[in-house]
């Protein structure tokens, strides 16, 4: 997401940093440049009008800082303006649960916007906090709704409150709830029926459904590559419900941006999650300025290193601690690589990086590449794994022939990983003395050259 955006915004930047001063002149041309890269991305008028107003006002007539170049105040402007129309920067997700349990969530939006998903992420979610949610299926209405959530749950483990004897929502809803006090759940999410607009139908249903419940929160989950029709509908469903925030769906995808850029000005409710991925662990509470960083090409280290912190267990932090102080090995290597597939695609991970994408030559740390590289050292025997040094020629040609890749790849490999402890030996020190997550810090610096 936000990819067009981020090129064109960047092209803007680049025209400024010839300038030695900012002057209302080519603010003016930056500016126009701007609107014209925000309305390509779908971003509501209104919208683009304030930002521009504001921008503008912050611009002109500013005295540049020293050493601070005319581009780089720009930057800044741009991203600060971001950050307000995306939530503003004292905005600091968060879903207090309910002291009187269980916290009650309702999940509502267009068919096809992702709910019945998003109830399983959501779920997933309070799972990592330790919390015990149930969902309930309450959408009769499209067909298969009920055993998707089934699955879904299956799958994560998470109990699913069906009644498949029955169309009736609001007995379903009102007998989930009650299930869910009876097993002492913490959480209890309603993924309700959508549909493929809006209608009277539709939200009487969930008005009634709210009267009943009286929800802790009411989620509206918007597919952000619909764009405008997003936020339209978003109106909607807030002006008859009173929505709690907006949960946006499929932000990986190949989408302009305009939804998100959008959402929280025109219905006055915050983002609070968004969608990263296909995975059920690939969702997360949605933070303004991380946003504003990601459209400016400036990456979100935070979210980096708080999703790493998640998925490094201490063991293998400290074991790895001990095994940079000797060497790593191959069977090292693979670890690492299992351990960067959790945290999400090569491409994801880069783009939270900042300035490390736009480093790398198109391809340079593919999926494909990974795949290679543990091909070749699954096709080793686990003492080639342990000792590589032991490797030869007629040895690597066995491998070469086993894992479908050239003599020379495997060349490299062992290149690349000598390298990598010839730069370990050198924080090695750095990292004595450090707690796991510390010492994974320092040593990520050097992972980042496994290319």
């Amino acid at each position: 997401m936000f990819a067009d955006l981020n090129e064109k915004l960047s092209g803007v930047f680049r025209r400024l940093r010839g300038e030695a001063r900012i002057t209302e002149a080519n603010i003016e041309e930056a500016v126009k440049q701007v609107r014209l890269s925000l309305l390509e991305a779908d971003v509501n008028f209104k919208v683009v009008k304030e930002f521009i107003t504001s921008v503008k006002a912050d611009a002109v007539g500013l005295e540049v800082i020293k050493n601070v170049s005319p581009s780089q105040q720009f930057v800044k402007i741009i991203n600060d303006n971001l950050i307000t129309i995306l939530g503003g920067k004292d905005y600091t997700p968060s879903v207090p649960l309910s002291p009187n349990p269980p916290t009650v969530i309702m999940l509502v939006g267009l068919q096809g916007s992702g709910k019945t998903t998003s109830a399983g992420k959501l779920s997933k979610y309070f799972s990592k906090q330790s919390k015990n949610s149930l969902m309930v299926a309450c959408d009769t209405f499209r067909a298969a709704a009920v055993k998707q959530l089934e699955v879904i749950g299956k799958n994560i483990a998470v109990d699913v409150y069906s009644d498949h004897d029955t169309d009736d929502v609001l007995k379903i809803a009102k007998d989930g709830l009650a299930f869910a006090r009876r097993a002492a759940k913490d959480i209890v999410i309603f993924d309700t029926a959508g549909r493929l607009h809006v209608n009277d139908d539709l939200m009487n249903e969930l008005v009634e459904l709210k009267k009943m419940l009286n929800p802790d929160y009411i989620f509206f989950v918007a597919d952000s590559m619909t764009g405008q029709d997003a936020v339209n509908t978003a109106k909607v469903f807030n002006d008859t419900l009173d929505i709690s925030g907006v949960i946006l769906t499929k932000t990986d995808g190949d989408t302009r941006g305009g939804a998100a850029l959008s959402i929280k000005y025109v219905t006055g409710k915050p983002i609070t999650f968004i969608g990263t991925g296909e995975r059920f662990d690939e969702f997360e509470l949605f933070h303004p300025d991380r946003l504003a960083s990601r459209i400016l090409g400036m990456g979100d280290i935070v979210t980096l290193v708080e999703k790493a912190s998640e998925l490094i267990d201490q063991e293998a932090a400290e074991e790895l601690s001990k095994k940079v102080k000797v060497g790593l090995d191959f069977n090292d290597l693979l670890k690492q690589f299992k351990m960067m597939k959790k945290l999400g695609s090569v491409d994801s991970i880069l783009k939270m990086v900042p300035g490390l994408k736009s480093k790398l030559p198109t391809g340079d740390m593919d999926e494909s590449k990974l795949k290679r590289i543990e091909s070749i050292i699954f096709s080793m025997t686990h003492v080639e794994r342990r000792t590589p040094d032991i490797l030869n020629g007629s040895r690597k040609k066995r491998i070469a022939l086993g894992s479908g890749t050239t003599v020379n790849e495997i060349n490299k490999l062992s290149d690349q990983l000598t390298q990598m402890n010839k730069m370990f030996k050198k924080v090695g020190k750095s990292i004595s003395g450090k707690n796991e997550k510390d010492a994974m810090k320092e040593i990520s610096k050097v992972m980042k050259n496994i290319r």
